[in-house]
């Protein structure tokens, strides 16, 4: 069965097929390292990193970028408010790439606590604002931009007289300008949903550099196109995010491809659906948001418990990319004792030895359409929750051959071979699944949960032996345990 992926541009299952044969270019928008990365970006990131490795397992070369972005990041997705990078730094009184470097550092911590693999490449939108500059000057030598005082706008009314802007959603433009506030003379822009490709910088901006239209940084969405241009090219196969991306920043970057090269940048466009909480949105502001720390140590109050970074990947393995995926104690209790269940299958099977015996069709032909199925299921859209049902299937047949009611003689060889490889290539090499004897169930985080609650205890008495005797011991063997804000505490594997 071919790859077939969903096209969020088409609004269909499409049989991929790259634009160079063996070769796939895939562009994912990155995080935004002005603060800690939340549990709903993870899920974008990870359902990228298994793309990123069955693509691999396909035998194909990809080249995989994920930037970082460190500057021009304002409030609002239309050039509104403070730049977040600018405010942060002034309320902690630091340098901005001293608040980049340390959530950049966070970050990568994260992915690897998750065994995520690094992308080919990892470009930041600082390190780039020459070719920013230049794609803007082609823009607005190809006419669909204009320079306000400083400021260069991008004009999505002139655009959309020759192309549609709202492409990528199905909106048209009249449904946009409807959801849109009026500018009521205190914008410079010429229409409500212009966006700024680059923006003058006031004198106290603490990020700003030079251009031909004077001090200033680049607007948010002129930055992807910039870096995916110059690493994947003007057209390139897969491009990636979360679906909260696609109204606007995705959006914006067609626009701007289009402005420049006259075509979209990627083929097909590939969306992570969100998170939620007993049916809610996961956010920040409805209070019911997690970051990946609290996950694993089981510090907030809507968690029974703490969970290790395997079990929540396995949980968001549970579901379809594309899918809502609902967060609950009672989900994560059942991903961990799933998890078990399917590890320790696993670690039989891997020892097991093959013993010649009397072959039963019947059982040879359902394990082998269930191994099939695993190939099946991924190339449908990468649907990693078909995967997991058929290993599940297969985990009864495992587990009767180690109660010896099954002989492994019953299947053919070459389908004993083929069931011990096709688990390792998914559990371990696609899914980034890590052993069970690293994963503890858990047992590590509520350890360190408990560590945590001591060494509060004893800084809130002024005990600050007790308190470093705590975290240096731990560093010693291997575990980081850092001091955030507001008196709560994180920690990390020395990885």
């Amino acid at each position: 069965m071919p790859l077939e992926i969903y096209n969020t541009l088409t609004r269909k299952k499409e049989i991929f097929t790259p634009l160079v044969p063996g070769y796939v270019g895939m562009y994912v928008c990155g995080p935004t390292v002005y603060s800690d990365v939340h549990l709903g970006n993870c899920r974008t990131f990870i359902s990228f990193d298994i793309i990123y490795r069955y693509l691999r397992y396909l035998q194909y070369k990809v080249r995989y970028v994920r930037n970082i972005t460190d500057a021009g990041h304002l409030e609002g997705d239309r050039d509104e408010g403070d730049d977040k990078f600018s405010k942060k730094a002034r309320l902690e009184q630091l340098e901005p790439m001293e608040i980049v470097q340390r959530y950049t550092l966070g970050f990568h911590e994260v992915m690897q606590l998750f065994n995520n693999v690094p992308p080919t490449i990892e470009p930041t939108a600082t390190g780039h604002i020459s070719e920013q500059i230049l794609l803007t000057e082609k823009i607005l030598a190809n006419g669909y931009a204009y320079e306000i005082n400083g400021t260069v706008y991008f004009d999505v009314e002139k655009y959309s007289r020759e192309k549609p802007y709202g492409i990528l959603t199905n909106r048209k433009l009249e449904d946009l300008l409807e959801g849109t506030r009026d500018l009521d003379g205190q914008d410079e822009k010429k229409s409500r949903l212009d966006f700024a490709l680059w923006i003058k910088a006031k004198p106290e901006h603490l990020m700003q550099w030079p251009s031909p239209w004077g001090m200033g940084f680049p607007g948010w969405h002129i930055e992807c196109s910039a870096m995916s241009n110059k690493y994947l090219g003007k057209r390139f196969d897969l491009h990636g995010g979360g679906m909260d991306l696609a109204a606007t920043h995705h959006t914006n970057e067609i626009a701007q491809n289009e402005a420049c090269f006259n075509e979209s940048p990627a083929q097909i466009w590939m969306h992570t659906n969100m998170l939620t909480v007993n049916g809610t949105r996961m956010s920040k502001s409805l209070g019911n948001g997690f970051l990946p720390h609290e996950l694993f140590t089981g510090n907030h109050p809507m968690l029974n418990k703490a969970y290790s970074p395997m079990t929540v990947r396995f949980f968001m393995l549970q579901t379809q990319y594309r899918s809502t995926l609902d967060f609950s104690n009672e989900a994560l209790q059942a991903s961990e004792k799933g998890l078990k269940r399917l590890w320790e299958a696993y670690q039989f099977l891997q020892k097991l030895q093959y013993e010649k015996g009397e072959a039963d069709a019947e059982l040879n032909e359902k394990v082998l359409k269930l191994i099939n199925d695993f190939d099946t299921s991924m190339n449908d859209d990468f649907n990693t929750a078909k995967v997991l049902a058929s290993m599940f299937e297969l985990v009864p047949v495992i587990n009767s051959i180690k109660d010896g009611l099954i002989k492994t003689g019953e299947m053919l060889e070459s389908t004993f071979i083929l069931l011990g490889k096709k688990f390792k290539d998914y559990l371990e090499d696609i899914f980034g699944l890590k052993n069970s004897d690293e994963i503890n169930d858990g047992k590590l985080a509520e350890v360190m949960h408990l560590l945590i609650d001591i060494r509060k205890e004893a800084k809130t008495k002024k005990d600050f032996a007790t308190s470093d005797k705590i975290r240096n011991q731990l560093n010693e063997i291997g575990i980081l345990l850092k001091d955030e804000k507001g008196g709560e505490m994180s920690w990390g594997l020395d990885v």
